[in-house]
């Protein structure tokens, strides 16, 4: 009874409708055998189009290798490298001599040309040492005249001394004579040779005298003022103190474009030889590049170059070589490789080459000291079957 009530009160579950299922249809033996035939077919036409390649690729390997070889033997006449840069003249700007700067007459990146004032420096210490070497010559010009007026005196007083000697004579000798009469005294004797030792030595001082000023004009007493040593070397100090007060003004030696201005300011002491900026010659520029050694079997000074800008694609230069370096770079090292010992390996060396290149074309954009280049080096030498069969066969002996 309570088994029936809990049946009629347990819930009711609806139950989902069964999805209907395909039959499966055995294959027959006809399809089977459809698929294997088709299965067949399919792998022989596999094989078929595998020995097609096959053949193929066997049959273009001769070509490839001829058309290689054929490469090869007419290649190799244009000389190719990008490791190269443009250069340019460039110099620090400078000055012999040490000073403040008073003003600075450029700003920076701006063109210039040649003798335009750059900087300048405060000129009153270098005009005080001019006017000072100027007053120095005027002063040796008057003491070189001076000198020949003292000579010209010192030759009178030597004339004049020389006739008092004379008469000094003149009174010895009549008192020597007197004497050996015993008309006059001893002591009138002996104060008359007295006198004329002495006269004697002082003809001699003045002689000497006259000597040595005649020496210091040079042995010439009309010497001409500007001609004398020391106003030769008064006029040197004046000059030497003008070229210091003309080298307060900087000029720039050649066109072109001045740079790191910012680094020099009114105020800024600098000394001498001290760079104060950078001028860089945008006129005249060059092409530096080290291609390897073996890349310059053929290349010789005088053949024509073409020059692209990785900065500009699309523009072209023509140049020529201009030079090539009778040196390795790395033999201008401040330490040279040493291969004295066995244990070393084999680098591949580089060798600079300058390339000159026409940049007068104003059509042309602009070319900038460092930037990077590709030259090509038209050499007018393909390699030739010679280097081709030594390169073929050094491959040989290195292979076994």
């Amino acid at each position: 009874m309570a088994e029936a009530a809990r049946k009629s009160i347990s819930p009711v579950r609806d139950e989902a409708p069964e999805t209907p299922r395909t039959p499966i249809t055995p294959a027959t033996p006809v399809d089977k055998r459809a698929r294997e035939l088709s299965a067949a077919a399919e792998e022989v036409r596999r094989l078929r189009r595998r020995k097609r390649i096959r053949s193929i690729s066997f049959a273009l390997v001769p070509l490839a290798l001829i058309a290689g070889g054929y490469w090869y033997v007419t290649g190799g006449q244009v000389m190719s490298t990008d490791d190269a840069y443009v250069n340019a003249e460039k110099v620090g700007v400078s000055t012999d001599v040490s000073g403040i700067v008073k003003e600075v007459d450029v700003t920076d990146n701006e063109h210039v040309v040649a003798g335009q004032v750059l900087y300048r420096f405060d000129p009153r210490q270098f005009q005080i040492a001019l006017d000072n070497a100027e007053a120095n010559l005027a002063q040796t010009a008057l003491s070189i005249e001076a000198m020949k007026q003292d000579y010209r005196r010192m030759v009178s007083d030597a004339a004049a001394q020389q006739a008092q000697v004379a008469l000094d004579q003149v009174n010895y000798d009549r008192d020597a004579m007197l004497l050996g009469s015993k008309t006059i005294a001893q002591s009138v004797y002996d104060q008359a040779r007295y006198t004329l030792d002495n006269d004697k030595s002082k003809l001699a001082a003045l002689r000497e005298q006259a000597q040595v000023q005649l020496a210091r004009l040079g042995g010439n007493a009309d010497v001409v003022v500007t001609q004398h040593p020391q106003y030769l070397q008064a006029q040197a100090q004046v000059a030497e103190a003008q070229r210091q007060l003309d080298h307060t003004v900087v000029k720039a030696p050649f066109a072109g474009v001045v740079t790191d201005v910012p680094a020099t300011a009114p105020g800024k002491y600098l000394s001498a030889s001290a760079t104060a900026f950078y001028l860089i010659d945008t006129e005249h520029v060059w092409i530096d590049a080290t291609p390897k050694e073996t890349e310059l079997t053929y290349v010789r000074p005088g053949q024509p170059a073409t020059v692209t800008v990785d900065t500009y694609p699309g523009f072209e230069w023509r140049g020529v070589v201009d030079s090539v370096s009778p040196a390795a770079a790395q033999e201008f090292s401040l330490l040279p490789a040493q291969n004295t010992s066995g244990n070393w390996v084999k680098v591949v060396q580089r060798v600079p080459m300058r390339i000159r290149i026409d940049a007068s074309d104003k059509k042309l954009p602009p070319l900038r000291a460092g930037m990077s280049v590709e030259v090509d080096v038209d050499t007018g030498h393909a390699h030739g079957w010679p280097h081709f069969l030594t390169a073929w066969f050094g491959g040989l002996r290195r292979a076994r």
